[in-house]
């Protein structure tokens, strides 16, 4: 009985992980043409807009979550992102607490972002299948480009299965590699792991092919741009150790004339004190039609909008400032500007934090937040006043301290400073509520710039790699960098300044050999456990187990 019940599970769960759909399950009294499925969707290019509709809804869900979110996996447990409220179990950030036995093959957190990256995959590979039945009417209207509109939509699917490949090959390595969709009737149980160079191969064809039919503008909001696909050749290009590829493709982004730099103040802000980089993060300035023309990609979240979602990474990041106390009184009420309530589960280091100079407006007090004022009713109006603890009044600042590292000893810390690109997007009329609902960037320009300083590093031009690093600096008001100063580390530090809790940073570390040597240098909370069995995640064991024809092997150390 207990075989029959395993077999049945297993079973179960191939369907799942190679699975690209929720099933649709039909009410006994409904009649069918009320049913959709795959067959009755993808007939024209209303339907298979429907389904790229639902494959971008499924890549949101990197951020989605309860009190959680499945990216985690690749932000913290990193030289700049350490646990802070944590503990053992099973959240996304329970292995980045502790390593050692947490990191296991039946930790339910390997299993949720593995199982979802298939779904991606999957998904993509049924909009790319069905695309050449021959049948599909491709017309968007009166004299209307129809190969132009199958090519599009072919090319957002494959750069997407590109996208969860990528994942899949940094955090697992070898994994499966399937271009075929999944049905019930196809179901297998002889997966074999593809080793991690065919992977990323198969990565680059998809991106390439893609890159060729994508637009410079996105088709409409939260879709890929083509400088984003260029930017992610340019990257696995960097991965593969084709350092003059990843020129070519970086200099492809950057010297596209739509492509800029936010350099000046622009958006809904403009007119308030702040800094020129910090506008694109503010909600109503994300967007490429609302004015940032540094944005390649960016995801909708955005509050009672179709189409749009839920964010929980800024949940997770945002600090807990309404737990400080202060003699006896907690005076910091929970605020819209403030960014609602924050659960600061991962949190910046203080390596990080201490990374920036004075004069870098990145790590001013306008970019990371490092003390709040005391406001009376007026000033935080609609919400309530802040309580005032004896001896304060209102304009009195409570700052935050980051004088000792987050350690076992000094974690669960509410006065500890957070990136304000995680303050928008709150619900006003819920602000108490785990997620945020802004639109974020995925994506900007000034990655590529970066990818573009590594490469010519690696191609032995430091001065032209610091010239490029110089643009970025200058946009932030920073001490121009000469070519004695360029190496992999600084320009590590270089992408913390710019592009913390935007870049996998696990992958970045990845990539360049680093995440080892720097977790344990900058990370005191769990990151003094990795060791280097850890460099890899290991392979979900009921996967493993679901695999009953084909021996699937583990990763090594687990």
């Amino acid at each position: 009985m207990k075989m029959k019940t395993k077999n049945i599970a297993t079973f179960l769960l191939i369907l799942v992980l190679f699975s690209g759909c929720k099933d649709l399950f039909q009410n006994l009294d409904e009649e069918t043409p009320h049913l959709i499925t795959a067959e009755s969707l993808y007939k024209n290019l209303e339907g298979f807009e429907a389904g790229l509709n639902g494959l971008y809804a499924l890549v949101r869900e990197e951020r989605s979550g309860l009190n959680d979110y499945l990216g985690a996996h690749w932000i913290v447990g990193t030289d700049n992102m350490v646990v802070n409220y944590g503990s053992s179990g099973t959240s996304s950030w329970s292995v980045a607490y502790d390593w050692g036995s947490s990191n296991n093959p039946v930790q339910p957190s390997h299993l949720r972002p593995f199982l979802w990256l298939y779904r991606v995959v999957n998904a993509a590979n049924t909009i790319i299948n069905r695309a050449e039945n021959e049948d599909v009417n491709w017309s968007s209207g009166s004299g209307s480009n129809q190969m132009e509109n199958k090519n599009r939509v072919v090319a957002e699917a494959r750069a997407i299965r590109a996208w969860a490949y990528r994942h899949l090959s940094f955090g697992w390595g070898d994994v499966p590699l399937n271009l075929d969709e999944s049905k019930g009737s196809t179901i297998k149980t002889d997966w074999v792991r593809t080793p991690v160079a065919q992977v990323r191969k198969q990565i680059i064809s998809d991106l390439i092919f893609s890159e060729k039919y994508i637009l410079v503008e996105p088709a409409m909001r939260g879709r890929l741009t083509k400088g984003a696909v260029q930017t992610l050749i340019s990257e696995m290009y960097l991965t593969i150790s084709k350092p003059d590829s990843a020129l070519l493709w970086a200099d492809k982004v950057i010297n596209t004339p739509q492509y800029k730099l936010i350099t000046k103040r622009y958006g809904v802000n403009a007119n308030k004190p702040g800094v020129a980089f910090m506008d694109m993060f503010y909600e109503g300035n994300a967007n490429r039609a609302e004015g940032n023309t540094e944005a390649l990609w960016v995801w909708q979240y955005a509050f009672n909008v179709i189409g749009g979602g839920e964010s929980n990474l800024f949940h997770v990041h945002n600090g807990r400032y309404f737990s400080i106390r202060i003699n006896g009184v907690t005076p910091l009420q929970l605020t819209y500007e403030r960014g609602g309530r924050g659960v600061a589960r991962i949190s910046l280091t203080k390596w990080a934090i201490d990374l920036y100079e004075k004069r870098d407006e990145r790590g001013s007090d306008y970019a990371i937040r490092k003390f709040f004022t005391l406001k009376d009713a007026q000033a935080n109006a609609p919400f309530a006043a802040d309580l005032l603890p004896p001896g304060y009044k209102y304009g009195d600042t409570i700052k935050l301290d980051w004088s000792k590292d987050i350690t076992r000893a000094t974690a669960n810390r509410p006065d500890w400073p957070y990136s304000r690109k995680a303050e928008p997007g709150a619900n006003p009329a819920d602000l108490a509520s785990f997620v945020h609902y802004n639109d974020a960037i995925y994506m900007r320009l000034a990655a590529t710039y970066l990818l573009k300083a590594e490469a010519q590093y690696l191609l032995g031009s430091p001065a032209a790699a610091a010239e490029t690093i110089n643009i970025l600096r200058r946009r932030a008001k920073a001490s121009e960098v000469s070519a004695n100063q360029i190496n992999i580390d600084f320009i590590l530090n270089e992408r913390s300044r710019e592009l913390f809790l935007e870049e996998d940073r696990r992958w970045t570390l990845l990539r360049t050999n680093k995440w080892l040597e720097r977790t344990k240098a900058h990370n005191f909370n769990g990151g003094q456990l990795v060791s280097a069995r850890d460099v890899l995640f290991p392979i979900p064991q009921s996967i493993i187990d679901a695999n009953l024809t084909t021996p699937m092997p583990q990763n090594p150390g687990y």
